[in-house]
């Protein structure tokens, strides 16, 4: 069972419990057997593209973080490894800024949340309540692409996110796919099989942790957006390292994370997972 978790938030985002500390993380971690971590919460913007509230620290707060993060890598560093990071978005026009925050942490994590609308200025939002449409969808994997061209991501969270709207995957979703795969082999970056689409829909249903059983959580699966079993099918055929990313937000989250494994790998399928390259590290 994977001991390392490179994809976990803090209340400093906003989405996240507001009183679960950075060290409470930790101490969970520990607790759970992980040898290695890292805080990659949601990076602050330095020009501000994404206005919805809640969503990331301000960008003056990083340092904060980074102190707090650096003093439980000296407090901890016989028990777990401690990274510090970033959960990003690729813009084409904020290149700079990323790189300047790629510079001031140990890792970067791309998580995909938005693309440019035709219109180069309005976002559109993956995963909100208007399907994206297939050109968002080839923006998506555009982005992706030119991100590891340029070197800026370590891992690719949750890839299959920009399909977690269409109900239908056909050929755009599967040319997109491609893409990112094929880009993924070719720049050796990690793609990630993010829990928090079955969390959010199973223990962590309504928004409460619950103690359902696990068949009762396995029932709930048909509501999981993803991960996205076709999307992990063609993976499969590309020579690509794979992990899994708890995406914590919330108390609960580590705890369970074995579950929250065994529940994604039912979603993907035995078949699927025995062609995927899961790595030890990275």
């Amino acid at each position: 069972m994977q001991n390392f978790n490179y994809h976990s938030h803090t209340y400093r985002c906003g989405h996240a419990d507001f009183d679960y500390t950075d060290e409470e993380y930790i101490l969970d971690y520990i607790k759970n057997g992980f040898k290695k971590v890292a805080f990659t919460d949601h990076a602050p913007e330095k020009n501000i593209t994404d206005k919805r509230n809640h969503m990331r620290m301000g960008y003056e707060q990083r340092h904060e973080y980074y102190n707090s993060i650096n003093n439980l890598k000296e407090k901890y560093a016989n028990q777990i490894e401690i990274q510090l990071g970033f959960e990003i978005e690729y813009l084409p026009d904020d290149v700079d800024n990323i790189l300047e925050l790629k510079k001031e942490t140990d890792k970067l994590i791309l998580g995909q949340h938005f693309v440019y609308a035709p219109n180069n200025k309005d976002l559109v939002i993956f995963w909100a309540k208007k399907p994206a449409t297939e050109g968002d969808i080839i923006r998506y994997g555009e982005y992706l692409e030119e991100a590891m061209k340029l070197g800026i991501p370590d891992i690719i969270a949750h890839p299959d996110i920009c399909f977690s709207g269409i109900d239908e995957f056909g050929e755009i979703e599967e040319q997109v796919s491609r893409k990112i795969c094929a880009a993924a082999e070719k720049y050796k970056i990690p793609l990630e099989i993010n829990l928090n689409g079955v969390a959010s829909k199973t223990y962590f249903k309504d928004k409460t942790l619950n103690n359902d059983s696990f068949e009762e959580q396995v029932s709930r699966l048909k509501d999981v957006k993803y991960p996205r079993k076709e999307f992990w099918q063609i993976a499969s055929e590309y020579d690509i390292k794979v992990l899994y990313g708890l995406d914590t937000h919330h108390r609960g989250y580590i705890d369970l994370y074995k579950e929250l494994i065994s529940l994604a790998n039912i979603i993907i399928g035995d078949d699927t997972l025995k062609k995927l390259n899961f790595i030890e590290n990275v």
